[in-house]
């Protein structure tokens, strides 16, 4: 078969589009172009490749997931896949440096490399001749499972290295993980389907590697840290770990950017205790830390045991469990209606705060846990973290426990509960419900929505119980008289919410759209609707297929969009609240490029001429990324002033 020379250029660029717009998205966090964009040039490359035969073991389109597997086939490594020794303080950590020096017979100080240990799966991959041939699973150390299929659908994973070497083999072995943000759209995605939520992060990694089937794992944003070496033939490799880390991220090998090296066991110490502090703030979970003797020679002078290498440990953090009592479980009713388990707990301090109660978050959960009201739990919490109850403790022991039982009706408004997918329930009302009253209206008025500061959640509830508001159309009508009669609230802090409501009036749209509430509909997606449409019209008057074209928005998005603008009461509501002088400018979208298109700002402080939230959304409107903290990507960085000395 003749291929076009026109065809051979065509399928080339779009392989270099695509590994260009991976590395930005996967390994610099800064993508130039939206999902949509991206899932089109790899449609586009595999139609031409299924066409004229052009597919490749190291294409773009082999991450996308082929035929399903009968059964895994076992692997033997070449280098046993150890485990590592384990470590849970100072002393301990003290007393592993002490056996280095022993058994070297030197004082010398050693410099050692040290990076988190990722909450992950342990897997294997070989390159031959620069080409991904073969992932395996740790298994028992010696033998694992070939999931090679589902590896090639991990797109932070190269299947071609950046060398030319000929006749190369090289091994390196790391720990796939799902993120945090991963896993919270995982589960977000989950719900909204109506099935049923995963865990945690690291038991939907270590089942998404073992699928047969690898079109399931493509479905899970699974990543992966190096962190060794295994076979290495034809490369010369640096004779330090710090040295070959550098190296592997050469080669496109995704490596762990919070690594460190440090000088003795004491800037081990200080590694361990900095890396503790920001712990909740990265965005995959680890358990501890590894350290490492960073010089390779003195590695295979210390040799290793039956189990573990002698150059290498991990430190554990300290487990931030506590066991309590389920006192009740009782059922809230949120903004959209979901009816979600609460356990009411004997108070327990954990993880830095005292904890009286935590969601159960649906019925299948209460059922996998195998939870009675009166049972003994373990309750776990790290950092801002919500609570979780993670497991009863023995629970044939208590016979005076009694079953969760999900109420029939609504417990805020007694309206019948209805059955919303797999494992959601919803009270079958929105807006005779008060308790969906309240979360709406405290979510109208939150900051990042129509920003009515002093519009709190217990004023919400008050006035709703006192029937004095019902909706958020309400709000616009509420009078100083009325607001003075209530229980702490004098005449001038009347008068100033009044105001301050007054004030609200003058908004943004994608802060509209925001604070109406639509299902999953967040502050980007709203900015983003707009940014397409305009204004609230053509946006009520687009189909689901039409708001599908919209950057980030899929078919799920966009059926909760069309549905909520097809309902009579929210256009009716709409309509009221424009009626009361709610009004926004409205966004030229036949304007081209904008003018901060792809540059990154970072915003700092208290800003003079208006609130960040403010200032974050007229930067995105006019194309720019705004970040969170100050990175080799950053263009600008905008401070406020800095606020005064109290001396």
């Amino acid at each position: 078969m003749t291929i076009p020379a026109k065809v051979k250029r065509e399928v080339a660029s779009l392989r270099e589009q695509i590994k260009h717009h991976n590395r930005l998205y996967h390994s610099l966090d800064v993508p130039e172009i939206p999902d949509a964009d991206y899932d089109a040039l790899l449609i586009r490359l595999e139609e031409l490749e299924q066409e004229y035969d052009l597919a490749m073991p190291d294409s773009p389109t082999q991450r996308i997931g082929g035929t399903p597997l009968s059964q895994f086939t076992q692997v033997t490594h070449e280098y046993a896949m150890l485990s590592l020794g384990k470590v849970f303080g100072e002393k301990d950590l003290r007393d592993f440096e002490t056996r280095i020096k022993k058994r070297l017979g030197s004082e010398e100080e050693l410099v050692y490399s040290c990076e988190p240990k990722v909450d992950g799966i342990a897997v294997s991959l070989l390159y031959d001749d620069g080409l991904l041939t073969r992932a395996a699973t740790r298994g028992d150390g010696v033998t694992g499972e070939d999931i090679t299929h589902n590896v090639k659908t991990i797109r932070s994973i190269p299947l071609k290295l950046n060398h030319k070497k000929n006749r190369s083999r090289l091994e390196v072995r790391g720990e796939i993980f799902l993120s945090k943000p991963g896993f919270e759209n995982l589960n977000k995605r989950a719900q909204n389907e109506g099935t049923k939520v995963f865990v945690n992060p690291r038991n939907t990694a270590a089942g998404a590697v073992r699928q047969l089937d690898s079109k399931v794992t493509a479905k899970i944003p699974l990543e992966m840290f190096c962190y060794s070496v295994g076979i290495v033939e034809g490369f010369k490799l640096s004779p330090r770990l710090s040295g070959i880390f550098d190296e592997l991220a050469e080669l496109g090998l995704p490596v762990n950017p919070d690594r460190k090296t440090a000088n003795g066991i004491d800037g081990c110490l200080d590694y361990c205790v900095s890396l503790l502090s920001k712990r909740d703030n990265l965005v995959y979970e680890i358990d501890g830390a590894v350290i490492k003797v960073d010089d390779l020679i003195t590695q295979q002078a210390l040799g290793q045991n039956t189990k573990s290498p002698r150059w290498a440990m991990a430190y554990k953090f300290p487990a931030e469990e506590k066991s309590t009592k389920v006192l009740d479980v009782e059922f809230q009713v949120g903004r959209t209606g979901t009816i979600t388990p609460v356990a009411r707990l004997d108070p327990v301090f954990v993880g830095g705060v005292t904890v009286s109660n935590t969601t159960l978050h649906n019925m299948d959960e209460i059922e996998r846990l195998g939870l009675r009201i009166g049972d003994m739990v373990v309750v776990r919490r790290a950092g801002d973290v919500i609570p979780k109850v993670v497991k009863v403790l023995n629970p044939e022991k208590n016979k005076k426990s009694k079953k969760v039982n999900l109420p029939d009706n609504c417990p805020a408004c007694g309206s019948p509960i209805e059955k919303d997918g797999a494992v959601l329930y919803r009270c079958s009302t929105r807006f005779i419900c008060p308790a969906q009253q309240k979360e709406s209206i405290k979510h109208f008025a939150s900051r990042t929505a129509m920003d009515i500061e002093g519009l709190g959640s217990k004023l919400v509830d008050q006035l709703v119980d006192e029937k004095l508001i019902s909706n958020v159309a309400d709000i616009y009508s509420l009078t100083t008289e009325q607001l003075s009669q209530l229980e702490r609230m004098g005449s001038k802090s009347a008068q100033n919410l009044v105001d301050v409501i007054e004030n609200s009036k003058d908004t943004t749209l994608p802060r509209f759209l925001f604070a109406l509430g639509i299902r999953e509909v967040g502050d980007a997606t709203a900015l983003a609707l707009v940014n397409h449409f305009g204004d609230v019209d053509p946006i009520v008057k687009a189909t689901p297929k039409e708001l599908e074209k919209v950057e980030d928005i899929g078919p799920i998005v966009a059926k909760h969009i069309s549905v909520f603008f097809k309902n009579k009461d929210n256009l009716s509501l709409i309509k009221k609240l424009k009626n009361a002088g709610i009004q926004w400018p409205v966004i030229d979208v036949s304007v081209g490029v904008r003018p901060l298109e792809g540059q990154t700002f970072v915003l700092t402080g208290t800003l003079e001429a208006m609130p960040r939230n403010e200032a974050k959304a007229k930067l995105l409107g006019l194309g720019a990324k705004v970040a969170g903290s100050v990175s080799t990507n950053t263009d600008f960085v905008v401070a406020g002033p800095l606020e005064q000395d109290q001396n």
